[in-house]
This record gives structure tokens, sequence and C-alpha cells, in this order.
């Protein structure tokens, strides 16, 4: 089911989304070779403690951790770990934020040091991606138009979409009702709503769209082990248009 939100509910959320985004805004200072995810995973739940605000994943389903934190072949839900990041390295920190029970959701991945330039393409493909998927994100078009602009875009530039992890409806629970994928046909699927809160996602490889999962039971990543990134916003649909409620 749908959980429509209000507008009193979507500023909720909204001051959620801006704790997160400033999260971010930090961590883009401190990523440079030689720090670890677990460093920055530790920096994000001390932000968020002095900002009081919570990590909603830690506990989620016995997950450990404040942030996910993937690198490289990893494509979502990597642990944090204390191996130092590497100069041409991609980490994707993926965290959700509870403000007095309402949260907010957001991925991004970062170039650490200097990256080629294909890791380079990579990174703008599917940030680009994932803002062509948001133009989408209107009272009366459905879940497909997003999936199908978003699969096009990426295929369109050489890259692959992943299939097997979708974005999804937030609100006071990390996954709600409906599930946004980011391949599909338009014209098909739910149709969107004013108030619906969803996040758009996209993952993408450098490679094929296939993935596993690591023997910890979470942690995804490439069959070919080629890179892989991701960005996330969580948006509000209104009679306005998208608004981006982690915009940073």
């Amino acid at each position: 089911m749908v959980i429509i939100k209000t507008r009193e509910e979507i500023e909720n959320m909204r001051k959620a989304g801006e704790i997160l985004a400033s999260c971010h805004k930090e961590i883009a200072k401190i990523i440079k070779p030689g720090i670890t995810t677990y460093e920055i995973d530790q920096f994000t739940e001390e932000f968020l403690k002095k900002h009081n605000a919570t990590p909603e994943q830690k506990g989620y389903q016995g997950y450990p951790f404040a942030t996910c934190a993937s690198v490289n072949d990893e494509i979502c839900h990597g642990f944090p770990n204390k191996k130092p990041l590497k100069d041409g390295d991609i980490v994707t920190i993926d965290m959700v934020v509870n403000l007095n029970g309402w949260l907010a959701d957001s991925a991004w991945s970062y170039g650490v040091g200097n990256v080629s330039p294909k890791v380079n393409e990579l990174l703008e493909v599917t940030k680009e991606s994932l803002y062509i998927g948001i133009e989408k994100a209107v009272i009366g078009n459905r879940i497909g138009d997003i999936s199908h602009a978003v699969q096009t875009y990426v295929e369109s530039k050489g890259f692959s979409v992943v299939r097997d992890f979708v974005g999804h409806g937030i609100g006071r629970d990390m996954h709600e009702d409906p599930q946004v994928p980011h391949f599909g046909r338009p014209g098909r699927g739910l149709r969107l709503m004013e108030g619906m809160v969803i996040t758009i996602e996209p993952m993408v490889n450098m490679g094929t769209y296939k993935c596993k999962v690591d023997d910890n039971g979470w942690t995804a990543r490439t069959t070919d082990g080629k890179l892989s990134a991701q960005y996330e916003h969580t948006l509000a649909i209104t009679k306005d248009g998208p608004i981006i409620i982690t915009q940073q």
C-alpha cells in the first residue's frame, strides 16, 4: 500500500534530508587515499548524533553499521572496514537518516584521488541518470516512465543498470511501496500521485548488470569484477514537480 504524505510530513522528511545532505558534503571533504570506510562510518555516526539524528540502517535486520560503504566492484550494501582506500578507487556511501521518526535516504559515489577517464565517465553517467529519472517523477506519469528513462540513457552510454536492487517508497519506514526499478517499459506500473515520497537510486555497472552476494549475506558485487557506481535521492511528488529532499 502506498502511503501518501501530507505537506507537514514531507517537511519533516525534508529536515532529515537536510542533515543527510550536509553529512554527504562533509564526507566529500575527507575522502582521500588512505582513509578507511570504517573511519567514514564512524564520522557519519558522530555527525548524525551531533544533529540529534540516528542512522536508520544500524540494526536493520541485523545490519551492523551506520552506512553502507561499497568499493569498486561492490554494487551496494558494502560493509565498512579498515582497509585504506587507494588512489583511483570508487566508494559509494549510502545512508538513511532518522530525525524524529521521519526518514531520508541518499547514496553518493566518490572518486578517490585521481580516477581514470573511464571511471569519471561512469560516475558522471550514473549521476546524470538519476536526474533524468527525477525529471519523469511528475503527477500522472507512471513508475515505468522513470525506469525507462534511466535505462535508456545509461545503455546509450555503453553501461548497464542493475536489476536486482530498486528504489522504493519511504516515510516512517525505510522501505515502503511502491518499488521503483531503474529499467523497464514506459507507460507501465503505478501512476504517480501528489504526496508520494520515493527514492530513485540507479546502480550502474561498467560491465554486466548481473550481481552476486557475498557470504556476509549483504554485500552485492558485479559478477565480472568490473566497477559499479550509485547515486540516490529521496524526492516528493508534488503539484509543483518533484522536490528533492536530499539535495546537496
